[in-house]
């Protein structure tokens, strides 16, 4: 009756169909939103259905909500990319990247652009997420990681873009955060050779922000969301906000920034 009652809160059926259909579930406690990738048996490879999921996910997600936690059934994150959608058949129901390729260039952007909301909504300042990851965080699942604020990792995580060596491009939001995160060159070095970064290496260059094993993680990730819930959460977003938009900032525009942000915290802590 709890997982019916928070499907529904997150825009599904009472059935969860839809969820079934994305490979997707999405539960609801509290202030604290899991969503679980759920296709185990496929490494929790990512179809249209995925993505087009998580942007509902994101469209309806309840207003108490301040921290998302993302993670992978079983032993893998997600492997990325469903390998069916590469074949001439595709994934039932749901079609090919041969299929998606017949809509036209002009088709295909406006796709992507609907497939990209499942990951954008994931930096809005009113939440924090934070991607759990062991195994394998391959290509689209990478991507999902990095669309996160926080990545916390078992000591097993193998991150690669995957997308190069499959003739693609990454295109789920992800090549600004890995540049952010850790510098253009090692960015570069990242994607154009496709190859894996384990947690120590992660660790060093900003990917992760906590390596774990893997029988802690749970409880890594648990310790974490009640620090973020301690927090005031208005305070909590104006504090985002500033973070968020400071790289693009001059230091006189932040400043400025800052003082806005202040007095609108001051005013309504103590007007």
């Amino acid at each position: 009756m709890a997982e019916a009652q928070a499907r529904q809160r997150g825009g599904y059926t009472d059935d969860g169909s839809a969820m079934a259909e994305s490979g997707v579930r999405f539960e609801v406690d509290g202030e604290i939103a899991t969503i679980t990738l759920d296709r185990p048996e496929k490494r929790n490879a990512m179809t249209f259905a995925t993505w087009s999921g998580l942007a509902r996910i994101g469209e309806s997600l309840p207003e108490q909500v301040r921290v998302v936690v993302v993670k992978g059934e079983g032993p893998s994150f997600s492997a990325g990319i469903d390998l069916h959608m590469f074949t001439s058949d595709g994934v039932p129901g749901q079609g090919s990247f041969s299929s998606a390729a017949k809509s036209g260039e002009a088709g295909i952007e406006q796709r992507v652009r609907q497939f990209q909301a499942g990951f954008l909504w994931l930096r809005r300042p009113e939440i924090v997420s934070i991607a759990v990851v062991r195994g394998h965080a391959i290509g689209a699942g990478f991507q999902l990681a990095l669309a996160c604020d926080l990545r916390i990792v078992a000591e097993d995580v193998s991150f690669c873009m995957k997308e190069p060596a499959l003739g693609l491009v990454p295109d789920l939001t992800g090549t600004k955060p890995l540049v952010d995160l850790v510098g253009l060159a090692k960015a570069i070095d990242i994607c154009l050779t496709a190859r894996t970064v384990h947690a120590d290496e992660a660790m060093r260059i900003g990917l992760a922000e906590k390596v774990v094993a893997g029988g802690d993680l749970d409880q890594a990730v648990q310790d974490k969301v009640a620090e973020l819930l301690s927090t005031n959460r208005e305070a909590a977003i104006a504090t985002k906000r500033l973070l968020q938009g400071a790289q693009a900032r001059t230091l006189e525009e932040q400043s400025a920034a800052e003082r806005s942000e202040q007095a609108a915290r001051i005013k309504a802590l103590f007007g």
